[in-house]
């Protein structure tokens, strides 16, 4: 019988080939899969940090530009996943690029603000990260990033007809996820991710949360991401 990690890495590649199959109309100029040219470093992520049953499952929306876009690590800001997690290739380049926003992989000078935020918050808290997954995962529930030229678009603003295959593959994907990891909790980082969470994991036994999303076009986030969101954790009892 095959391992856990070996399952989620078969479960990512499915995902992909869904994701490779449709297709997207102006004003999207670009979409990158990590999943296919970071393929190695995502699996590596799982292999090391997808091992055993987890607690709580964090859950972003898509991929940044500087994080999972380059690593190929849910918000994966390069000196985490190099310096925190020891990953540290493993990324190829897309075959169709824009040149605003080059994949560049552990290379990239640029800072994923985000994910600066969410790892650092993590790395304070459980000090290394074997610590930190014993008992939590990290995942986007869209593996895909959009461009409209070298701005950024997110998932949830696509047109209906775009949207609705695009979703149906994510869910299966999360199911999935959430099933193999035995989870307990999905927190959804961001009110998008918590909304998609419950409606992928309806009847499931997992309950639901929600932390403020890390990002800098945030102001809330920007006041102190990481007292806000340990707060919440708190309530919701998880971080005593």
């Amino acid at each position: 019988m095959t391992d856990r990690p070996t399952r989620l890495i078969a479960a990512a590649d499915a995902l992909a080939l869904a994701c490779d199959a449709l297709k997207f109309k102006e004003p999207i100029s670009h979409v990158y899969n990590p999943l296919d040219y970071a393929r190695e470093a995502h699996s590596e992520y799982l292999r090391r940090f997808a091992r055993g049953p987890k607690k709580v499952i964090f859950l972003g929306m898509n991929p940044g530009p500087f994080g999972m876009v380059q690593t190929g690590v849910p918000f994966g800001e390069i000196a985490a996943v190099r310096d925190w997690m020891g990953i540290t290739g493993g990324v190829t380049t897309p075959a169709a690029q824009t040149e605003k926003r080059p994949i560049e992989g552990f290379a990239c000078p640029r800072s994923e603000v985000s994910g600066r935020r969410l790892w650092g918050l993590f790395a304070q808290r459980f000090g290394s990260a074997d610590a930190f997954f014993a008992e939590h995962f990290v995942a986007n529930y869209c593996p895909l990033a959009f461009f409209e030229g070298g701005r950024n678009a997110t998932p949830d603003k696509l047109p209906a007809a775009e949207q609705a295959p695009l979703l149906a593959a994510c869910d299966e994907h999360l199911r999935c996820l959430v099933k193999e990891l035995e989870a307990e909790w999905l927190i959804g980082i961001g009110a998008w991710a918590e909304q998609r969470a419950r409606i992928a994991l309806a009847g499931l036994p997992v309950h639901f949360g929600r932390v403020l999303h890390p990002s800098p076009a945030s102001p809330a986030a920007n006041r102190g991401w990481a007292e806000a969101a340990t707060r919440q954790m708190e309530a919701m009892g998880l971080w005593a």
